[in-house]
């Protein structure tokens, strides 16, 4: 009669603790279950006794004190983690009450009864046990247990649904390989649907709550991909509410970013070509059996569905270099295929009012937008089926609608719709991405053809309208689609003076107010500075090189204008500007404009360069003393960098790091505008212009010498030269320290010369300083003998008998005959002047 016993003592147990067990006797609960489990196996009297406990352990545990939730915790989360692996009992009955146990742990609804002097743990503490003693690892491990038994594995997924609402139990999941685990499971046998459901719930919460990569590699198994597509499309197929239809559109977000991993057998599954054709079987309009007797409403979900198909093309043709050239082929081949290219191009008209049954005009905005978007991805690598499907004339004739006056006014509703609410802007936008992207391809089949169709000056109107539009209000988009427009022209017009001579005058009229640009909207962040950039890219690609155009920017003073943004002495813009200033310099024109250019305080060009020159120098560390003058005479242009380098042996294919120094930093532009400039009688230059002019007009000497630094470093690495050579290294050596400490002796030359031009200057000041100085005493002794006169009537008698004898000495001692003889005396004069 043992088990008699036990069975009555169990039950009451279960009616002691029936308003929840106390923490301080859960670890012997625990082991009272595990007993029971045992004992299961011979007497199956124990599984209800057994299914109680455990439905006890779901109610809120009880405790005496408040530090007793700190002091049992480890037995506590050991003894939730017990739970977990009851498990492993053959028992159907057992299981679920399990599973039911672990959703009670996130019911807060307190017990109605308490034992005496207990009261009930926080509402939290049972999650935060179970995810101390690892239960979800354990239950994802459970489902391999229950894999035949529905029921069973629903109750798991219930359970496991609560559990991954925490970051640490979806950890702990994922060391059990939940995703893949999970997503087996997705096309298992189930009327109720509860099984994707909830399958998918866990995979999202896995996505949201631990690493997405780790999550993608685990579905990235063929086995898994095959799962998630059967179930895909049993939902799109056979799946009409409005339930099904959500849950299809979330499991295809997870394909989507199966797509985004190249390891993912989405092609080898044939998942992608599905997806393909479900995308643009509406608008190509082809039979095709993989979506026989499917037709989409105008749902919101279906609406969803569409946008994130397009979003799937755009992802399988994104970063191509991520996949192996087998990938890559087999990608090309499904959208070259399955129509995407005419699919795509489909939306690139103007917009239509809507019929009854049909997309909103707000919805087909946004699939228009959306599929333009794609097609910027899609058309590079498409660019055979791109020219057959006449794309860029369907572009330009949708830009021409763009700028027209046709009256639409956009929604503006979207992601790719932003800016474009009462306007096309947004159309205009992604038309010029399109174009953007096929353009910088420098296909010149594309090119052409786009040249053929009068494309240079259609953008210059389009440019021209979005230049008057940001007059009205300046923003992002307008600035973006400025920017577009100006790097299609350059890539149009670059080394073909035909295309240079269609955008000479029209284009450098719009080019101008880009370059007088406000240099304080360089930092608006809009976008002013990549539009600036832009600007200056187009004047290289599209007016240098051709005359006619080159003379019409000189004629606008359009080197005045360059010369002002490089006043501005922005590191970011010199490069590019010194390399249009030398470009332009083979025009006999120019040298002339840059000489009379002036600029704040009278600085001429020369001046300006001198100072970019010694900028340059400080930030590279080239070595100088304070007056300006070379001190290193071995490598008088080298900066601290270039003497760090070690010298390694190249080919003589490889450029040293002399060489390469070159195009990195402005100096060697700089010299070239200084030659043509020429290095006498530069106007506006100061002693210290002087002596960095002196190291500036040596630069290629300089540079050789360094070259040949170089070389002889590598010679003495390989081998020892003969002494002939050996010699001659020497007297080229010595050659480039003369030059320098001739260079030097020069600056020091220059240095005392106008020292000893001050001093001189100084002698000057001081001898016209004297001068004033006596002038003015002169005048004060005047002025005393004056006051003199006035106060002193002896003084005055002196003064008149004194102008008398000077007036008697001037005249003539000849007496002239018959001559008039006229008094100097006014008579009765009382004044004392």
């Amino acid at each position: 009669d043992l088990e008699k016993e036990q069975l009555k003592t169990l039950k009451k147990i279960v009616k002691r603790f029936e308003n929840g067990l106390p923490l301080k006797d859960l670890a012997q609960v625990i082991e009272i279950l595990n007993l029971c489990a045992e004992k299961m196996n011979e007497q199956e009297a124990f599984t209800e006794p057994l299914c109680e406990l455990i439905k006890l352990c779901g109610l809120p545990f009880q405790k005496k004190k408040l530090s007793d939730e700190v002091s049992y915790s480890m037995a506590v989360s050991k003894s939730i983690a017990q739970l977990g692996y009851l498990m492993r009992v053959p028992s159907s009955q057992v299981r679920i009450q399990i599973c039911k146990c672990v959703v009670s742990f996130y019911n807060t609804e307190l017990p109605r009864k308490l034992l005496p002097g207990y009261q009930p743990t926080s509402a939290n503490y049972k999650i935060q046990m179970a995810e101390l003693g690892g239960l979800a690892e354990t239950l994802i491990l459970s489902l391999a247990l229950v894999e035949n038994q529905l029921t069973e594995k629903l109750w798991v997924l219930k359970a496991l649904q609560h559990l991954s609402s925490s970051g640490v139990n979806c950890r702990l999941m994922m060391k059990a390989q939940a995703a893949s685990r999970l997503c087996l499971y997705l096309n298992g046998v189930d009327p109720s649907g509860q099984l994707v459901f909830r399958s998918s719930e866990i995979l999202w919460n896995l996505l949201e709550n631990t690493s997405k990569e780790e999550v993608v590699n685990q579905l990235s198994s063929l086995e898994c991909v095959h799962a998630l597509k059967e179930v895909f499309v049993d939902l799109l197929m056979h799946g009409f509410r409005h339930y099904d239809r959500q849950l299809r559109n979330d499991l295809l977000v997870i394909a989507t970013l199966l797509a985004e991993n190249p390891a993912a057998p989405m092609i080898e599954s044939g998942f992608a070509k599905l997806l393909i054709v479900l995308a643009t079987f509406t608008e190509v309009k082809i039979p095709n059996p993989l979506v026989k007797d499917l037709k989409l409403t105008y749902s919101y979900e279906d609406f969803e569905l569409k946008k994130l198909l397009f979003n799937v093309i755009g992802v399988l043709s994104k970063d191509p270099c991520a996949l192996s050239l087998f990938l890559f082929v087999l990608t090309l081949q499904l959208l070259s295929e399955n129509n995407v290219m005419p699919a795509l191009l489909y939306y690139v008209k103007p917009n239509q009012k809507p019929g009854f049954h049909d997309w909103s005009a707000a919805q087909y905005e946004e699939l228009q937008l959306h599929a333009i978007a794609i097609l910027a991805s899609v058309a590079p690598l498409l660019v055979d089926k791109y020219l057959s499907c006449q794309a860029n004339t369907l572009l330009l004739v949708f830009l021409e609608w763009c700028i027209g006056q046709d009256p639409f006014f956009g929604h503006g509703n979207s992601f790719h719709g932003t800016g474009g609410r009462g306007n096309k802007l947004a159309q205009m936008r992604y038309s010029l991405r399109v174009l953007r992207s096929v353009v910088s391809l420098y296909d010149d089949a594309v090119n052409l053809n786009l040249c053929d169709q009068g494309a240079i000056n259609q953008l210059l109107d389009v440019l021209k309208y979005a230049a008057h539009k940001s007059k009205e209000k300046e923003d992002a988009v307008l600035l973006e689609i400025q920017a577009d427009i100006l790097f299609l022209l350059s890539a149009l017009c670059e080394n073909d003076l035909h295309r240079k001579e269609l955008f000479s005058y029209e284009g450098v009229d719009i080019l101008i107010p880009f370059i007088q640009m406000d240099p304080k909207k360089l930092y608006s962040g809009l976008g002013h500075n990549c539009l600036l950039f832009s600007a200056l890219d187009c004047l290289w690609s599209c007016v240098i090189g051709c005359y006619v155009a080159e003379d019409y920017f000189l004629e606008k003073q359009g080197i005045f204008l360059l010369l002002d943004l490089l006043a501005l002495k922005q590191k970011n813009l010199c490069n590019i500007i010194l390399g249009i200033l030398v470009e332009f310099c083979d025009n006999p024109k120019t040298t002339s404009h840059i000489s009379t250019w002036r600029g704040e305080k009278d600085q001429t060009a020369a001046n300006l360069l001198i100072q970019l020159w010694r900028q340059e120098e400080l930030e590279l560390g080239v070595k100088r003393d304070r007056y300006g003058r070379i001190v290193d005479m071995k490598r008088p242009i080298a900066g601290s960098f270039q003497k760090q380098q070690e010298v390694i042996p190249m080919p003589a294919n490889c450029p040293s790091f002399a060489i390469m120094e070159i195009s990195e930093n402005v100096r060697a532009k700089l010299y070239s505008l200084l030659c043509k400039l020429g290095f006498e009688n530069l106007p506006g230059l100061s002693a210290k212009d002087f002596v960095t002019l002196a190291i500036i007009r040596r630069y290629i000497d300089f540079k050789v010498g360094e070259v040949w630094h170089e070389l002889c470093a590598e010679l003495k690495e390989e081998f020892r030269p003969v002494a002939s050579d050996e010699e001659a290294l020497k007297v080229i050596s010595e050659i480039s320290e003369d030059t320098g400490r001739m260079i030097a002796a020069l600056q020091t030359e220059v240095l005392e010369s106008q020292h000893h031009q001050e001093i001189q200057e100084e002698e000057k000041t001081y001898t016209k300083i004297q001068a004033t100085h006596k002038q003015r005493e002169m005048v004060h002794k005047s002025w005393e003998n004056f006051l003199t006169r006035t106060s002193n009537y002896e003084a005055l008698k002196k003064a008149k008998r004194l102008q008398e004898k000077s007036i008697e000495a001037s005249r003539s001692k000849l007496k002239t005959q018959n001559g008039a003889v006229h008094s100097t005396d006014i008579k009765g004069l009382g004044t004392t002047v």
